[in-house]
């Protein structure tokens, strides 16, 4: 029986691959709606190894997926909810041409809704795995939060981020979550743990907004993620506000009515706004324990049970417990020049109250003159009026005290007082390479002192490096002395007991032998040989180079990708270093610039 010859291309990466266009083909789907699609149920192009065979033969660089994720798209109801919806554009753009309003205004009210609730419950079946992607969640949908009303972002869409951002931040304050905070020119980073997981996100500062033109944004693919993250965002809100017995959606526990102002048109508004100025704690359910208890955290025994390790986790358990009540018990009052929301949240997550001028935003809880407050936080060189009673310090304290876990001394954070570099604390521990900036080295080591005002790492590095062949050259000088005075004291005890010996019935041949071997043995003074360093790397360089051709063959891409790694971070590192060295010198060039225009001026004003 004659086998059947194997068409080309029929397994392998040529069957394990499908181009967008036959995608499309099979799907029988727009490229609008399929780049939708793909955007819900988490499908991404992927790269073959070999790229030829993957675009069976044809050449070019085309975009593939997976076969199986294209069959996988096929059951997807959702499909079938878009193809409902073309045909009811069709029917409205019909009844338009034709005049039919009453009937366009049928199809209108409707409208085919698409849900994805099912999408969020499948790509994310149990909430930690939720929580682990919440990092881009949270980011895109505070950028929207702050977009008003564009072409391609509806702005319900903005509302709706802007509600569920406010409520997650609200479920953060409760939860005491907070570990992490920075300001950079990108925005605020925070970084909360909840159940267990690290989170990370990005808050843009609030600038007037500034519209981008549509060859450098896509605001319609980026509105498809966010349709998807808000869905993904209400469900954990919903159960986090449910694990923290919290009322869900929230509820302030003050009750408001017209008696109490008089100004209040709309109630639901009045209170949504309010929330959004996260000064009041939220209603719990009925039944709830009011106590807010601090719960001790259970330390296992690791397998190899480093006592070190146990020990570390428990004093990383109390300061977390100290974090959490850093602020307890005291008032804050917030300026009207200083950004109100970051600090609301960064104070009210520690158990801090705080409050602002009431004419300036709604929700202030008690008014500037209370003398109870004990900061006020100011971002101007100076104030007319002023309290006794309290501190007035700059918002860099409260973003500083957080990242050190304690109340910073405000010596350096005074009103009009230069401020100290805020250094970021998001630094991995785990890597060998990271980049320690001066300011860093400063702080950790009192004794540090940069060699001079344009001071670099590359500096320090190579000062230490000195240091230690000066430390090793001392050490083999110490080391020659002592084996040449050992060596000096044997051959004084060797002569000592060669005179003693004086037996006569020796024969003085044997004698003068026995002399020759002694001397034979004696050990001698040794010079200290002191090696060339760069013949000494040279040697290293070689023996490493025959320890890489020892590492076996299924380690090899392994090694060589851990080997890119550290070329990467030392590459970052090195940039870094010259981005700092170029800043310093144009510092200093400034300052030059800067003193010689005020001694012109001084002599001008002498002449």
């Amino acid at each position: 029986m004659v086998s059947k010859k194997k068409k080309k291309y029929s397994s392998g990466e040529g069957a394990q691959f499908m181009t967008r266009k036959a995608a499309l083909k099979k799907l029988q789907l727009s490229l609008k709606d399929f780049r939708r699609i793909c955007i819900l149920k988490g499908i991404y192009p992927r790269e073959p190894r070999n790229r030829k065979r993957a675009q069976k033969g044809a050449g070019g660089i085309k975009t593939l997926y997976h076969t199986k994720d294209i069959k996988f798209l096929l059951h997807e109801p959702i499909i079938w909810k878009l193809r409902e919806l073309k045909v009811y554009q069709q029917k409205i753009r019909r009844a338009r041409a034709m005049r039919e309003y009453k009937q366009m205004k049928k199809y209108l009210r409707d409208h085919p809704q698409i849900n994805i609730d099912h999408i969020v419950k499948e790509r994310y079946p149990t909430f930690v795995d939720a929580l682990r992607d919440l990092d881009d969640c949270l980011t895109l949908c505070f950028l929207f939060s702050t977009f008003p009303s564009l072409k391609k972002v509806p702005r319900d869409q903005s509302m709706l981020c802007r509600r569920l951002t406010v409520e997650f931040m609200h479920a953060v304050i409760a939860a005491k979550a907070l570990r992490k905070v920075f300001v950079s020119i990108k925005g605020y980073y925070y970084q909360v743990e909840l159940e267990g997981q690290t989170i990370t996100w990005i808050v843009p500062h609030h600038f007037s907004f500034q519209p981008q033109s549509k060859d450098e944004v896509d605001f319609k693919i980026m509105s498809t993620f966010v349709d998807f993250y808000t869905m993904m965002l209400g469900f954990v809100n919903f159960k986090l506000y449910h694990s923290l017995n919290l009322v869900y959606p929230p509820k302030l526990t003050a009750a408001f009515s017209a008696d109490t102002d008089k100004d209040l048109i709309d109630e639901h508004v009045y209170v949504a706004e309010r929330i959004a100025a996260m000064n009041m704690s939220l209603s719990k359910v009925a039944g709830a324990n009011e106590a807010e208890d601090l719960p001790e955290i259970d330390i296992f025994n690791t397998e190899d049970e480093d006592p070190q390790k146990l020990e570390e986790a428990k004093l990383e358990a109390e300061k977390v417990k100290k974090l959490k009540t850093m602020f307890k018990g005291l008032k804050f009052f917030i300026n009207r020049e200083v950004p109100r929301e970051p600090l609301v949240f960064i104070i009210r997550c520690f158990g801090g109250e705080v409050s602002w001028d009431r004419d300036h935003f709604v929700g202030a809880t008690f008014d500037e003159s209370d003398e109870s407050i004990a900061y006020h936080i100011v971002d101007r060189p100076s104030m007319d009026k002023q309290y006794l009673s309290r501190y007035y310090v700059q918002p860099q304290w409260v973003f500083d005290s957080v990242n050190a876990r304690t109340l910073l001394p405000i010596n350096q954070y005074l009103m009009g007082a230069v401020l100290p570099p805020h250094l970021s604390p998001f630094v991995d521990k785990t890597k060998d390479q990271v980049y320690i900036p001066p300011e860093e080295r400063a702080l950790n080591d009192p004794d540090f002192k940069p060699l001079d005002g344009n001071e670099s790492g590359t500096d320090i590095e190579e000062a230490s490096d000195e240091d230690k062949d000066d430390e090793e050259e001392e050490d083999s000088e110490e080391d020659g002395d002592a084996e040449a005075a050992l060596a000096k004291q044997y051959q004084q005890e060797v002569e000592e007991d060669s005179t003693s010996d004086e037996d006569d019935s020796v024969d003085p041949e044997k004698k003068k032998l026995a002399k020759e071997k002694k001397k034979a043995m004696a050990v001698t003074a040794g010079v200290p040989h002191k090696e060339h360093p760069y013949q000494k790397e040279i040697e290293d360089k070689q023996a490493f180079r025959l320890r890489e051709k020892l590492v076996r063959k299924k380690h090899r891409n392994l090694y060589k990708s851990m080997k890119a790694g550290q070329e990467k971070r030392k590459k970052e590192i090195w940039l870094l270093r010259k981005k700092r060295r170029l800043h310093d010198e144009k510092v200093k060039e400034e300052k030059k610039v800067e003193k010689r225009k005020q001694k012109v001026q001084a002599l001008e004003a002498s002449a």
